[in-house]
């Protein structure tokens, strides 16, 4: 395909790659965060600010409280850690968002239906792009979560404005044929030849990088009125990075330093509070939206300028993953106030009630026999290690307080009117891809960890868990 005018890249050669020249997928996904990184700072600067500053605390945590600091990533994985956030129109086109992902490496996880928020519900349905394996995440966590607009869903639209929107929609191409080409290929063969994987990195980027073409004034405030989100979808003929977010080990810390250095924050951190117990799940915060100079298109045609407020800097600090039973204790534990007195303080409690995933070590050389087959009593003598499984994916109402936090208007929902079904079944379907159950990855990880572990001390049954 020839590139678009528009475009300053140029085709390069596409020869087959081979073993000693692949560009492997995990080398793609870490230069497709960096090159994505780069470009985001540049076009928000506060989010270098954000990284500095994450980097700096970070290094703090390190120095105060040694390797208990790294239990849960080390250092190097935590610097490197990114999840951006993208959103895109139609099913079609988040059909072509997974196959430039699947490029890389990243695969959907999760379901999130973003338009039961509350206060403010948000007319998208989500899914989260990362790695599945364990090693792939270890090598680099990169992460994407990507919101579709249901603009089928009467609550939000009405059949005229969902019309104008999906034609709107139709009229646009956000990933140029060559890219999707590239991708493919990458997928199929596990990797790109250099030329090739330098073109695809450059493809990708520009795709995700912040159009100037004129934003049609009066469609994109109609849309607006709906739902910033709704218009920073379906108001523009591109997409965007919405928000690139690094990872911290004391958000607390991190919030109080950005205000100081002059920037906005959202008025609190998202997720489970601050205690002395166990990090569970995900804590999350943002400086807030900032207006950036766009072009508009007027009613009469003309050009002029204006702003926008729609791109913020996100932040997270992750802890460990629960399980459904945890889940289900987090939500009883945060809706009612009782935080304090419902959830386990110490990770040995959340291993004893089965409340989260560990992935499991065993420790042959402190073997004496008889060997208990009892999950705990190996992990109090020693002869098993369990480590938190990190949690990797998102929670939907810190997703939506983060949106909600961020948003320019209170948008418009008439709840007496009828929701269209989606669900994580409707997405798999609508691109061709299975959407993987977060709960489900945990527990493989896991439960090989510890089979992997009884084999080691020797016992051929396996390790008891009845009751964990």
């Amino acid at each position: 395909m020839t590139p678009s005018p528009s475009s300053p890249l140029t085709p390069s050669p596409s020869p087959s790659p081979s073993p000693s020249t692949t560009v492997p997928a995990h080398e793609l996904r870490a230069r497709f965060a960096r090159a994505l990184s780069d470009l985001y700072g540049e076009e928000v600067p506060a989010y270098t600010t954000l990284v500095e500053v994450s980097q700096q605390v970070n290094a703090d945590v390190i120095a105060e409280r040694g390797s208990d600091a790294e239990r849960l990533g080390d250092l190097a994985r935590v610097t490197a850690e990114r999840h951006g956030a993208i959103r895109v129109g139609t099913p079609e086109e988040l059909a072509q968002v997974a196959r430039v992902f699947g490029a890389v490496g990243m695969y959907p996880t999760g379901f999130y239906d973003l338009r039961e928020a509350e206060p403010n519900p948000v007319p998208v349905v989500s899914t989260a792009f990362r790695p599945l394996d364990g090693d792939e995440l270890a090598r680099n966590p990169f992460r994407v979560f990507t919101s579709l607009l249901v603009p089928e869903d009467r609550r939000f639209f009405d059949a005229g404005l969902e019309d104008r929107l999906r034609t709107f929609l139709a009229g646009r191409r956000l990933f140029p044929d060559e890219l999707l080409e590239l991708a493919d290929r990458a997928e199929e063969g596990g990797g790109l030849a250099p030329a090739d994987a330098d073109r695809f990195i450059a493809l990708a980027t520009a795709s995700f990088a912040l159009s100037d073409e004129p934003v049609d004034r009066t469609w994109y405030a109609e849309l607006e009125e709906v739902s910033s989100v709704a218009a920073d979808i379906g108001g523009v003929t591109s997409t965007h990075i919405n928000h690139l977010t690094p990872r911290v080990l004391d958000i607390d810390a991190l919030y109080a330093r950005m205000g100081e250095r002059g920037i906005e924050m959202i008025d609190r951190i998202q997720g489970p509070p601050r205690w002395d117990g166990p990090d569970v799940l995900l804590r999350q915060t943002s400086f807030r939206a900032l207006s950036e100079p766009r072009r508009f298109r007027e009613a009469d045609g003309s050009v002029g300028s204006g702003t926008l407020r729609v791109r913020f800097g996100e932040v997270e600090a992750r802890g460990i993953a629960l399980t459904r039973a945890g889940r289900d204790l987090y939500d009883r534990a945060l809706g009612s106030g009782e935080w304090e007195s419902l959830m386990p303080r110490t990770e040995r409690e959340l291993l004893a009630r089965g409340l989260a995933f560990f992935r499991f070590t065993a420790v042959p050389e402190k073997v004496a026999a008889p060997v208990s087959d009892d999950l705990l009593t190996l992990v109090d003598e020693g002869l098993l290690v369990a480590e938190p499984i990190v949690y990797e994916d998102f929670l939907p109402r810190s997703a939506a307080g983060i949106f909600s936090s961020n948003l320019t208007g209170q948008g418009s929902v008439d709840a007496s009117r009828d929701a269209a079904v989606r669900d994580a079944a409707w997405m798999a379907e609508v691109i061709g891809r299975t959407v993987h159950d977060p709960y489900d990855l945990y527990a493989a990880q896991s439960e090989a960890s510890l089979e992997r572990a009884a084999q080691a001390l020797g016992l051929p049954e396996g390790v008891r868990t009845s009751g964990v």
